[in-house]
Protein backbone atom coordinates (compact mmCIF):
# COMPACT_ATOMS: atom_id res chain seq x y z
CA UNK A 1 0.00 0.00 0.00
CA UNK A 2 1.57 3.23 -1.19
CA UNK A 3 0.21 6.43 0.35
CA UNK A 4 0.95 10.08 -0.29
CA UNK A 5 0.16 12.67 2.37
CA UNK A 6 0.31 16.35 1.43
CA UNK A 7 1.37 18.48 4.39
CA UNK A 8 3.38 17.89 7.57
CA UNK A 9 1.34 19.98 9.96
CA UNK A 10 -0.65 18.58 12.88
CA UNK A 11 -2.96 16.46 10.72
CA UNK A 12 -0.20 15.01 8.53
CA UNK A 13 1.87 14.07 11.58
CA UNK A 14 -1.15 12.53 13.31
CA UNK A 15 -1.93 10.44 10.24
CA UNK A 16 1.68 9.28 9.92
CA UNK A 17 1.85 8.30 13.59
CA UNK A 18 -1.36 6.29 13.48
CA UNK A 19 -0.43 4.64 10.19
CA UNK A 20 2.95 3.39 11.43
CA UNK A 21 1.44 2.33 14.75
CA UNK A 22 -1.25 0.10 13.21
CA UNK A 23 0.01 -1.00 9.79
CA UNK A 24 2.72 -3.07 8.19
CA UNK A 25 3.71 -3.38 4.53
CA UNK A 26 3.05 0.21 3.58
CA UNK A 27 4.93 3.08 2.01
CA UNK A 28 4.24 6.66 3.10
CA UNK A 29 5.59 9.88 1.64
CA UNK A 30 4.68 13.23 3.18
CA UNK A 31 5.22 16.11 0.77
CA UNK A 32 5.77 19.34 2.69
CA UNK A 33 6.23 22.69 0.93
CA UNK A 34 8.13 24.16 3.89
CA UNK A 35 11.58 23.27 5.24
CA UNK A 36 10.27 21.79 8.51
CA UNK A 37 7.20 20.21 10.11
CA UNK A 38 4.61 22.33 11.89
CA UNK A 39 2.31 23.69 9.19
CA UNK A 40 0.61 26.88 10.30
CA UNK A 41 2.90 27.03 13.36
CA UNK A 42 5.94 27.05 11.10
CA UNK A 43 4.53 29.84 8.93
CA UNK A 44 2.97 32.20 11.49
CA UNK A 45 5.66 34.29 13.20
CA UNK A 46 4.11 37.70 13.72
CA UNK A 47 4.63 39.57 17.02
CA UNK A 48 2.39 38.20 19.74
CA UNK A 49 1.51 35.06 17.79
CA UNK A 50 0.25 32.44 20.21
CA UNK A 51 -2.30 29.67 20.55
CA UNK A 52 -5.49 31.22 21.94
CA UNK A 53 -6.52 27.77 23.20
CA UNK A 54 -5.13 26.42 26.51
CA UNK A 55 -1.85 24.71 25.69
CA UNK A 56 -2.46 21.60 27.78
CA UNK A 57 -5.41 20.81 25.50
CA UNK A 58 -3.69 21.77 22.26
CA UNK A 59 -1.99 18.39 22.15
CA UNK A 60 -2.83 14.98 20.81
CA UNK A 61 -5.08 13.15 23.26
CA UNK A 62 -2.41 10.57 24.13
CA UNK A 63 0.62 12.89 23.99
CA UNK A 64 0.38 15.40 26.82
CA UNK A 65 3.10 17.92 27.60
CA UNK A 66 3.62 18.71 31.27
CA UNK A 67 6.13 21.54 30.84
CA UNK A 68 4.22 24.16 28.84
CA UNK A 69 5.64 27.46 30.01
CA UNK A 70 2.29 29.26 30.10
CA UNK A 71 -1.44 28.71 29.89
CA UNK A 72 -1.51 29.98 26.28
CA UNK A 73 1.68 28.93 24.54
CA UNK A 74 3.57 31.09 22.06
CA UNK A 75 3.80 30.03 18.42
CA UNK A 76 7.46 28.90 18.72
CA UNK A 77 6.58 26.71 21.69
CA UNK A 78 3.64 25.10 19.87
CA UNK A 79 5.86 24.51 16.84
CA UNK A 80 8.41 22.85 19.13
CA UNK A 81 5.71 20.47 20.42
CA UNK A 82 5.05 19.15 16.92
CA UNK A 83 8.78 19.00 16.16
CA UNK A 84 9.40 16.97 19.31
CA UNK A 85 6.46 14.70 18.51
CA UNK A 86 7.78 14.01 15.00
CA UNK A 87 11.29 13.25 16.31
CA UNK A 88 10.09 11.02 19.14
CA UNK A 89 8.07 8.89 16.72
CA UNK A 90 10.59 9.03 13.86
CA UNK A 91 8.10 10.66 11.49
CA UNK A 92 10.62 12.86 9.70
CA UNK A 93 11.80 9.80 7.76
CA UNK A 94 8.53 9.94 5.82
CA UNK A 95 8.88 13.64 4.93
CA UNK A 96 10.12 15.23 1.74
CA UNK A 97 10.58 18.89 2.67
CA UNK A 98 10.64 21.86 0.31
CA UNK A 99 8.50 19.80 -2.04
CA UNK A 100 5.28 21.22 -3.45
CA UNK A 101 2.60 19.07 -5.11
CA UNK A 102 1.56 20.87 -8.31
CA UNK A 103 -1.00 18.43 -9.70
CA UNK A 104 -2.81 15.20 -8.80
CA UNK A 105 -4.42 13.01 -11.48
CA UNK A 106 -6.54 9.89 -10.95
CA UNK A 107 -5.97 7.08 -13.46
CA UNK A 108 -9.05 4.89 -13.21
CA UNK A 109 -7.72 2.04 -15.32
CA UNK A 110 -4.68 1.73 -13.04
CA UNK A 111 -6.63 2.51 -9.87
CA UNK A 112 -4.01 4.94 -8.65
CA UNK A 113 -3.09 8.60 -8.37
CA UNK A 114 -0.21 10.27 -10.18
CA UNK A 115 1.25 13.31 -8.43
CA UNK A 116 3.46 15.99 -9.93
CA UNK A 117 5.99 17.18 -7.34
CA UNK A 118 8.20 20.24 -7.59
CA UNK A 119 11.11 20.32 -5.11
CA UNK A 120 12.86 23.62 -4.46
CA UNK A 121 15.69 24.23 -6.95
CA UNK A 122 15.09 20.89 -8.69
CA UNK A 123 13.17 19.62 -11.69
CA UNK A 124 9.55 18.55 -11.37
CA UNK A 125 8.90 14.82 -11.32
CA UNK A 126 5.90 12.49 -10.98
CA UNK A 127 5.12 9.44 -8.87
CA UNK A 128 2.11 7.17 -8.36
CA UNK A 129 0.21 6.30 -5.18
CA UNK A 130 -2.70 4.06 -4.22
CA UNK A 131 -4.21 6.54 -1.77
CA UNK A 132 -3.81 10.31 -1.40
CA UNK A 133 -4.44 12.17 1.85
CA UNK A 134 -4.69 15.96 1.62
CA UNK A 135 -3.48 17.42 4.91
CA UNK A 136 -2.74 20.90 3.56
CA UNK A 137 -5.27 22.48 5.90
CA UNK A 138 -7.60 25.40 5.34
CA UNK A 139 -5.32 28.02 6.91
CA UNK A 140 -2.32 27.74 4.64
CA UNK A 141 -2.87 30.27 1.80
CA UNK A 142 -3.01 33.79 3.18
CA UNK A 143 -5.31 36.35 1.62
CA UNK A 144 -4.76 40.05 1.04
CA UNK A 145 -7.83 42.25 1.47
CA UNK A 146 -9.59 43.16 -1.77
CA UNK A 147 -9.11 46.92 -1.54
CA UNK A 148 -8.96 48.98 -4.73
CA UNK A 149 -5.53 50.57 -5.10
CA UNK A 150 -3.75 48.43 -2.52
CA UNK A 151 -0.99 47.84 -5.08
CA UNK A 152 -0.40 51.61 -5.30
CA UNK A 153 0.58 52.02 -1.65
CA UNK A 154 4.20 53.16 -1.45
CA UNK A 155 4.80 52.09 2.14
CA UNK A 156 5.65 48.69 3.57
CA UNK A 157 2.91 46.04 3.27
CA UNK A 158 3.03 42.98 5.56
CA UNK A 159 0.61 40.09 5.98
CA UNK A 160 0.42 38.42 9.38
CA UNK A 161 0.81 34.96 7.80
CA UNK A 162 3.94 35.98 5.87
CA UNK A 163 5.60 38.15 8.47
CA UNK A 164 8.60 40.28 7.59
CA UNK A 165 10.05 42.24 10.49
CA UNK A 166 9.47 45.95 9.76
CA UNK A 167 12.24 47.18 12.05
CA UNK A 168 11.92 50.14 14.40
CA UNK A 169 8.34 51.49 14.42
CA UNK A 170 8.64 54.10 17.16
CA UNK A 171 8.32 56.93 14.64
CA UNK A 172 5.91 55.15 12.28
CA UNK A 173 2.23 55.48 11.56
CA UNK A 174 0.88 51.94 11.22
CA UNK A 175 -2.43 50.78 9.78
CA UNK A 176 -3.82 47.44 10.97
CA UNK A 177 -6.66 45.70 9.11
CA UNK A 178 -8.40 42.78 10.80
CA UNK A 179 -9.82 42.12 14.27
CA UNK A 180 -9.87 38.34 14.46
CA UNK A 181 -7.51 36.38 16.68
CA UNK A 182 -4.36 37.38 14.75
CA UNK A 183 -5.45 41.01 14.53
CA UNK A 184 -6.08 41.17 18.25
CA UNK A 185 -2.71 39.61 19.08
CA UNK A 186 -0.95 42.03 16.73
CA UNK A 187 -2.81 44.98 18.21
CA UNK A 188 -1.65 44.10 21.70
CA UNK A 189 1.97 43.50 20.56
CA UNK A 190 2.31 46.55 18.30
CA UNK A 191 0.50 49.23 20.27
CA UNK A 192 3.43 49.94 22.65
CA UNK A 193 5.95 49.93 19.76
CA UNK A 194 4.47 52.47 17.34
CA UNK A 195 3.95 56.21 17.15
CA UNK A 196 0.37 55.81 15.99
CA UNK A 197 -1.77 52.76 15.21
CA UNK A 198 -4.93 53.09 13.14
CA UNK A 199 -7.12 50.01 13.41
CA UNK A 200 -9.63 49.41 10.64
CA UNK A 201 -12.61 47.34 11.78
CA UNK A 202 -15.24 46.28 9.25
CA UNK A 203 -17.47 44.66 11.86
CA UNK A 204 -17.20 44.46 15.66
CA UNK A 205 -16.41 41.15 17.30
CA UNK A 206 -17.49 39.60 20.57
CA UNK A 207 -14.71 39.51 23.15
CA UNK A 208 -15.16 36.37 25.22
CA UNK A 209 -12.19 36.66 27.54
CA UNK A 210 -10.02 33.60 28.25
CA UNK A 211 -11.46 30.30 27.04
CA UNK A 212 -10.00 28.67 30.13
CA UNK A 213 -7.70 30.15 32.75
CA UNK A 214 -6.42 33.70 32.70
CA UNK A 215 -3.17 34.13 30.74
CA UNK A 216 -0.24 33.47 33.04
CA UNK A 217 3.12 31.73 33.15
CA UNK A 218 3.34 28.49 35.07
CA UNK A 219 5.57 28.49 38.12
CA UNK A 220 8.32 25.87 38.31
CA UNK A 221 6.44 24.21 41.18
CA UNK A 222 3.29 23.87 39.07
CA UNK A 223 5.19 22.29 36.20
CA UNK A 224 6.86 19.91 38.61
CA UNK A 225 3.44 18.91 39.99
CA UNK A 226 2.13 18.25 36.47
CA UNK A 227 5.08 15.91 35.91
CA UNK A 228 5.03 14.06 39.23
CA UNK A 229 1.53 14.02 40.72
CA UNK A 230 -0.43 11.11 39.22
CA UNK A 231 -3.66 12.18 37.58
CA UNK A 232 -3.23 15.94 38.15
CA UNK A 233 -2.54 16.89 34.55
CA UNK A 234 -5.10 14.42 33.20
CA UNK A 235 -7.78 15.92 35.45
CA UNK A 236 -6.89 19.42 34.27
CA UNK A 237 -7.05 18.42 30.59
CA UNK A 238 -10.33 16.53 30.97
CA UNK A 239 -11.96 19.42 32.79
CA UNK A 240 -11.25 21.89 30.00
CA UNK A 241 -12.09 19.38 27.26
CA UNK A 242 -15.45 18.78 28.93
CA UNK A 243 -16.01 22.50 28.86
CA UNK A 244 -15.30 22.65 25.13
CA UNK A 245 -17.54 19.67 24.50
CA UNK A 246 -20.44 21.41 26.23
CA UNK A 247 -20.25 24.46 23.96
CA UNK A 248 -22.76 23.49 21.26
CA UNK A 249 -25.82 24.56 23.27
CA UNK A 250 -24.47 28.13 23.08
CA UNK A 251 -24.49 27.83 19.28
CA UNK A 252 -28.24 27.31 19.00
CA UNK A 253 -30.32 30.38 18.15
CA UNK A 254 -32.14 31.87 21.13
CA UNK A 255 -31.10 29.06 23.46
CA UNK A 256 -30.96 29.77 27.18
CA UNK A 257 -27.17 29.35 27.06
CA UNK A 258 -26.78 31.77 24.13
CA UNK A 259 -29.02 34.42 25.73
CA UNK A 260 -27.26 34.13 29.07
CA UNK A 261 -23.78 34.38 27.57
CA UNK A 262 -24.70 37.33 25.36
CA UNK A 263 -26.12 39.26 28.31
CA UNK A 264 -23.11 38.49 30.50
CA UNK A 265 -20.56 39.49 27.84
CA UNK A 266 -22.37 42.74 27.03
CA UNK A 267 -22.41 43.72 30.69
CA UNK A 268 -18.74 42.87 31.11
CA UNK A 269 -17.77 44.96 28.06
CA UNK A 270 -19.86 47.91 29.30
CA UNK A 271 -18.06 47.71 32.63
CA UNK A 272 -14.68 47.78 30.91
CA UNK A 273 -15.74 50.77 28.81
CA UNK A 274 -16.79 52.96 31.71
CA UNK A 275 -14.52 55.97 31.80
CA UNK A 276 -13.08 55.28 28.35
CA UNK A 277 -13.50 58.26 26.05
CA UNK A 278 -14.37 56.40 22.85
CA UNK A 279 -17.09 57.67 20.56
CA UNK A 280 -19.81 55.10 19.85
CA UNK A 281 -18.05 52.68 22.18
CA UNK A 282 -20.88 50.19 22.49
CA UNK A 283 -21.40 50.12 18.71
CA UNK A 284 -17.73 49.19 18.36
CA UNK A 285 -17.48 46.56 21.09
CA UNK A 286 -20.97 45.01 21.32
CA UNK A 287 -21.97 43.36 18.03
CA UNK A 288 -25.57 42.98 16.93
CA UNK A 289 -25.08 39.39 15.80
CA UNK A 290 -25.15 36.34 18.07
CA UNK A 291 -22.15 35.26 20.11
CA UNK A 292 -20.23 32.63 18.12
CA UNK A 293 -21.42 33.68 14.64
CA UNK A 294 -17.76 34.55 14.02
CA UNK A 295 -15.00 32.46 15.54
CA UNK A 296 -14.77 33.35 19.23
CA UNK A 297 -11.56 35.07 20.36
CA UNK A 298 -10.33 35.65 23.92
CA UNK A 299 -9.30 39.29 23.34
CA UNK A 300 -7.94 39.48 26.87
CA UNK A 301 -6.46 42.99 26.44
CA UNK A 302 -8.37 43.92 23.28
CA UNK A 303 -10.50 46.68 24.78
CA UNK A 304 -7.59 48.15 26.74
CA UNK A 305 -5.33 48.18 23.66
CA UNK A 306 -7.96 49.87 21.50
CA UNK A 307 -8.43 52.49 24.21
CA UNK A 308 -4.70 53.43 24.27
CA UNK A 309 -3.97 57.09 23.44
CA UNK A 310 -1.89 56.25 20.34
CA UNK A 311 -4.65 54.13 18.78
CA UNK A 312 -7.28 55.44 16.35
CA UNK A 313 -10.29 53.34 15.37
CA UNK A 314 -12.04 53.40 12.00
CA UNK A 315 -15.32 51.47 11.76
CA UNK A 316 -16.82 50.28 8.48
CA UNK A 317 -15.66 49.40 5.00
CA UNK A 318 -12.52 50.77 3.36
CA UNK A 319 -13.16 52.61 0.10
CA UNK A 320 -9.69 52.49 -1.46
CA UNK A 321 -5.99 52.98 -0.91
CA UNK A 322 -3.68 55.70 -2.17
CA UNK A 323 0.10 55.92 -2.36
CA UNK A 324 0.14 57.38 1.15
CA UNK A 325 -2.71 55.81 3.03
CA UNK A 326 -6.29 54.54 3.28
CA UNK A 327 -9.56 56.24 2.32
CA UNK A 328 -12.37 55.08 4.58
CA UNK A 329 -16.03 54.68 3.66
CA UNK A 330 -16.75 58.30 4.56
CA UNK A 331 -14.04 59.63 2.28
CA UNK A 332 -11.50 60.49 4.99
CA UNK A 333 -7.86 59.69 4.31
CA UNK A 334 -5.72 58.07 7.00
CA UNK A 335 -2.02 58.50 6.24
CA UNK A 336 0.18 55.57 7.20
CA UNK A 337 3.78 54.45 6.70
CA UNK A 338 3.23 50.72 7.21
CA UNK A 339 0.19 48.55 6.38
CA UNK A 340 -0.28 45.32 8.32
CA UNK A 341 -3.04 42.96 7.19
CA UNK A 342 -4.39 40.32 9.55
CA UNK A 343 -7.02 39.38 7.00
CA UNK A 344 -6.82 35.63 7.22
CA UNK A 345 -6.69 32.95 4.59
CA UNK A 346 -8.46 31.58 1.57
CA UNK A 347 -10.97 29.38 3.39
CA UNK A 348 -13.02 28.29 0.38
CA UNK A 349 -11.52 24.77 0.66
CA UNK A 350 -10.63 24.90 -3.04
CA UNK A 351 -7.28 23.14 -3.50
CA UNK A 352 -4.39 25.33 -4.64
CA UNK A 353 -3.33 22.88 -7.33
CA UNK A 354 -5.38 20.86 -9.86
CA UNK A 355 -6.83 17.61 -8.53
CA UNK A 356 -8.33 15.63 -11.41
CA UNK A 357 -10.73 12.85 -10.46
CA UNK A 358 -12.98 10.56 -12.51
CA UNK A 359 -13.48 11.76 -16.11
CA UNK A 360 -10.89 14.47 -15.51
CA UNK A 361 -13.09 16.49 -13.17
CA UNK A 362 -11.01 19.21 -11.50
CA UNK A 363 -11.81 19.67 -7.83
CA UNK A 364 -10.89 23.32 -8.21
CA UNK A 365 -13.84 23.68 -10.60
CA UNK A 366 -16.17 21.39 -8.65
CA UNK A 367 -15.68 23.54 -5.56
CA UNK A 368 -15.56 26.92 -7.31
CA UNK A 369 -19.01 28.04 -6.09
CA UNK A 370 -19.49 25.77 -3.10
CA UNK A 371 -17.30 23.08 -1.57
CA UNK A 372 -19.22 19.90 -0.79
CA UNK A 373 -17.73 16.84 0.87
CA UNK A 374 -18.81 13.65 2.54
CA UNK A 375 -18.64 14.15 6.32
CA UNK A 376 -15.83 16.72 5.86
CA UNK A 377 -13.32 14.10 4.70
CA UNK A 378 -14.00 12.63 1.23
CA UNK A 379 -15.34 13.73 -2.16
CA UNK A 380 -17.70 12.05 -4.63
CA UNK A 381 -16.02 11.09 -7.94
CA UNK A 382 -12.54 11.46 -6.40
CA UNK A 383 -11.60 7.89 -5.45
CA UNK A 384 -9.04 6.89 -2.83
CA UNK A 385 -8.80 10.53 -1.78
CA UNK A 386 -9.23 11.96 1.72
CA UNK A 387 -9.00 15.46 3.10
CA UNK A 388 -8.50 16.60 6.67
CA UNK A 389 -10.99 19.21 8.00
CA UNK A 390 -12.74 19.61 4.70
CA UNK A 391 -16.07 21.39 4.11
CA UNK A 392 -18.45 21.12 7.10
CA UNK A 393 -15.67 20.36 9.58
CA UNK A 394 -16.65 21.12 13.22
CA UNK A 395 -14.31 24.11 13.49
CA UNK A 396 -16.73 26.05 15.69
CA UNK A 397 -18.08 23.38 18.01
CA UNK A 398 -15.34 21.00 19.04
CA UNK A 399 -11.73 20.43 20.01
CA UNK A 400 -9.56 20.81 16.91
CA UNK A 401 -6.93 18.11 17.45
CA UNK A 402 -9.51 15.58 18.66
CA UNK A 403 -11.29 16.04 15.33
CA UNK A 404 -8.04 15.40 13.48
CA UNK A 405 -7.52 12.16 15.39
CA UNK A 406 -11.02 10.94 14.51
CA UNK A 407 -10.51 11.78 10.83
CA UNK A 408 -7.19 9.93 10.78
CA UNK A 409 -8.87 6.87 12.31
CA UNK A 410 -11.65 6.95 9.71
CA UNK A 411 -9.20 7.28 6.82
CA UNK A 412 -7.10 4.38 8.10
CA UNK A 413 -10.14 2.12 8.37
CA UNK A 414 -10.56 2.54 4.61
CA UNK A 415 -6.82 2.00 4.12
CA UNK A 416 -7.19 -1.29 5.99
CA UNK A 417 -10.03 -2.37 3.70
CA UNK A 418 -7.99 -1.42 0.63
CA UNK A 419 -5.00 -3.39 1.87
CA UNK A 420 -6.94 -6.55 2.79
CA UNK A 421 -9.90 -6.81 0.38
CA UNK A 422 -8.43 -6.40 -3.14
CA UNK A 423 -10.26 -3.11 -3.57
CA UNK A 424 -9.56 -1.12 -6.72
CA UNK A 425 -11.13 2.14 -5.53
CA UNK A 426 -13.66 3.70 -3.20
CA UNK A 427 -15.43 7.07 -3.21
CA UNK A 428 -18.55 8.40 -1.51
CA UNK A 429 -21.71 8.25 -3.61
CA UNK A 430 -22.85 11.55 -5.07
CA UNK A 431 -26.37 11.09 -3.64
CA UNK A 432 -24.91 10.46 -0.17
CA UNK A 433 -23.06 13.78 -0.34
CA UNK A 434 -26.21 15.55 -1.53
CA UNK A 435 -28.31 14.05 1.28
CA UNK A 436 -25.73 15.09 3.85
CA UNK A 437 -25.57 18.64 2.49
CA UNK A 438 -29.37 18.95 2.61
CA UNK A 439 -29.49 17.77 6.21
CA UNK A 440 -26.60 19.97 7.28
CA UNK A 441 -28.09 23.07 5.65
CA UNK A 442 -31.42 22.59 7.43
CA UNK A 443 -29.82 22.13 10.86
CA UNK A 444 -27.33 24.98 10.45
CA UNK A 445 -30.06 27.54 9.75
CA UNK A 446 -31.11 27.13 13.39
CA UNK A 447 -27.66 27.98 14.72
CA UNK A 448 -25.93 31.27 15.51
CA UNK A 449 -23.65 30.70 12.52
CA UNK A 450 -26.57 31.66 10.24
CA UNK A 451 -26.72 35.13 11.80
CA UNK A 452 -25.59 38.24 9.91
CA UNK A 453 -21.85 38.40 10.39
CA UNK A 454 -18.70 38.28 8.28
CA UNK A 455 -17.16 34.90 8.98
CA UNK A 456 -14.73 32.52 7.33
CA UNK A 457 -17.21 29.78 8.17
CA UNK A 458 -19.40 31.05 5.33
CA UNK A 459 -19.28 30.97 1.56
CA UNK A 460 -18.21 34.45 0.46
CA UNK A 461 -20.49 34.51 -2.59
CA UNK A 462 -23.49 33.07 -0.72
CA UNK A 463 -23.48 33.78 3.03
CA UNK A 464 -26.41 31.39 3.52
CA UNK A 465 -24.02 28.51 2.84
CA UNK A 466 -22.30 27.64 6.11
CA UNK A 467 -19.36 25.27 5.94
CA UNK A 468 -19.60 23.83 9.44
CA UNK A 469 -20.66 20.56 11.00
CA UNK A 470 -24.38 20.50 11.95
CA UNK A 471 -23.73 19.57 15.54
CA UNK A 472 -21.15 19.40 18.29
CA UNK A 473 -17.60 18.13 18.06
CA UNK A 474 -18.52 14.97 19.97
CA UNK A 475 -21.47 14.52 17.61
CA UNK A 476 -18.99 14.54 14.70
CA UNK A 477 -16.61 12.09 16.36
CA UNK A 478 -19.51 9.68 16.92
CA UNK A 479 -20.76 10.17 13.34
CA UNK A 480 -17.47 9.07 11.79
CA UNK A 481 -16.61 6.37 14.32
CA UNK A 482 -17.61 3.63 11.86
CA UNK A 483 -17.76 3.22 8.09
CA UNK A 484 -21.16 3.43 6.42
CA UNK A 485 -20.40 1.19 3.47
CA UNK A 486 -23.75 1.87 1.77
CA UNK A 487 -22.69 5.52 1.30
CA UNK A 488 -19.72 4.48 -0.86
CA UNK A 489 -19.06 3.27 -4.39
CA UNK A 490 -16.57 0.41 -4.05
CA UNK A 491 -14.89 -1.22 -7.05
CA UNK A 492 -12.83 -4.40 -6.80
CA UNK A 493 -9.89 -5.79 -8.71
CA UNK A 494 -11.33 -9.07 -9.99
CA UNK A 495 -13.70 -11.14 -7.87
CA UNK A 496 -14.73 -9.27 -4.75
CA UNK A 497 -14.29 -12.44 -2.68
CA UNK A 498 -10.82 -13.35 -3.90
CA UNK A 499 -9.50 -11.85 -0.67
CA UNK A 500 -10.69 -15.06 1.00
CA UNK A 501 -7.54 -16.65 -0.40
CA UNK A 502 -6.69 -20.34 0.00
CA UNK A 503 -8.92 -21.12 2.96
CA UNK A 504 -6.43 -20.59 5.76
CA UNK A 505 -7.19 -17.80 8.24
CA UNK A 506 -4.73 -15.05 9.04
CA UNK A 507 -4.66 -16.32 12.63
CA UNK A 508 -3.46 -19.74 11.45
CA UNK A 509 -0.67 -18.17 9.42
CA UNK A 510 0.52 -15.70 12.05
CA UNK A 511 2.94 -17.31 14.57
CA UNK A 512 2.14 -14.61 17.13
CA UNK A 513 -1.55 -15.56 17.27
CA UNK A 514 -3.32 -17.95 19.65
CA UNK A 515 -5.34 -20.53 17.70
CA UNK A 516 -7.92 -20.67 20.51
CA UNK A 517 -8.03 -16.96 21.30
CA UNK A 518 -11.81 -16.94 21.73
CA UNK A 519 -11.81 -19.44 24.60
CA UNK A 520 -11.94 -17.47 27.87
CA UNK A 521 -13.16 -17.54 31.46
CA UNK A 522 -15.63 -14.66 31.13
CA UNK A 523 -17.39 -12.74 28.37
CA UNK A 524 -15.20 -9.71 27.74
CA UNK A 525 -16.10 -9.50 24.06
CA UNK A 526 -16.96 -6.24 22.31
CA UNK A 527 -20.45 -4.91 22.93
CA UNK A 528 -22.43 -4.87 19.71
CA UNK A 529 -25.07 -2.17 20.08
CA UNK A 530 -24.07 1.44 19.48
CA UNK A 531 -25.48 2.58 22.82
CA UNK A 532 -23.68 0.04 24.99
CA UNK A 533 -20.48 0.33 22.97
CA UNK A 534 -20.51 4.11 23.42
CA UNK A 535 -21.10 3.83 27.16
CA UNK A 536 -18.22 1.38 27.53
CA UNK A 537 -15.84 3.67 25.64
CA UNK A 538 -16.92 6.94 27.27
CA UNK A 539 -17.62 5.68 30.79
CA UNK A 540 -16.50 8.08 33.52
CA UNK A 541 -17.55 10.80 35.91
CA UNK A 542 -18.94 14.12 34.69
CA UNK A 543 -17.80 17.60 35.56
CA UNK A 544 -20.28 19.75 37.48
CA UNK A 545 -22.54 21.04 34.66
CA UNK A 546 -22.82 24.46 36.32
CA UNK A 547 -19.16 25.10 35.56
CA UNK A 548 -19.17 24.04 31.93
CA UNK A 549 -20.66 27.10 30.20
CA UNK A 550 -18.73 29.71 32.15
CA UNK A 551 -16.46 31.58 29.75
CA UNK A 552 -13.87 34.13 30.80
Amino acid sequence: MKIACIGAGASGLCFAYKLQRSFEQFSLTIFEKNAEVGGVWFENRYPGCACDYPAHNYTFSWESKADWSSVYASAPEVKRYFEDFSKKNDLVRFCKFNSRVTKATWHDKEGRWWLNILPNNEDEYSDHFDIVVNACGVLNAYKWPQIPGIEKFDGLKIHSANWKEPGDLTASRVGLIGNGSSGQQLLEALQPRVKNLTVFIRQPTWVLGPFGEAPTDYAAEEIDDFKKKPGLLLEKRKKFESRVNSYFAICLKNSVEQTSLRTRLAERIKTKLRGQMIQKAEELFIPQYAVGCRRPTPGVKYVESLCAPNVDIVIGNIDRMTTTGIIDGKGHEHRIDVLICATGFDTTHRPHFPILGIEGRNLQDEWRDQAQAYLALAVARFPNYFVFYGPNNPFASGAFLSTIEAQADYTLKWCDRWQTENIHSFAPKFEAVEDFQTHASEVLQNTVWADSCNSWYKNGSDPKVISLWPGSGLHYIEAISSLRGDDWEVKYTGNRFSWLGNGFSQVEQDPECDLAYYIREQDDSELLSSRKKRRAIARGSRIDPKSLHVIG
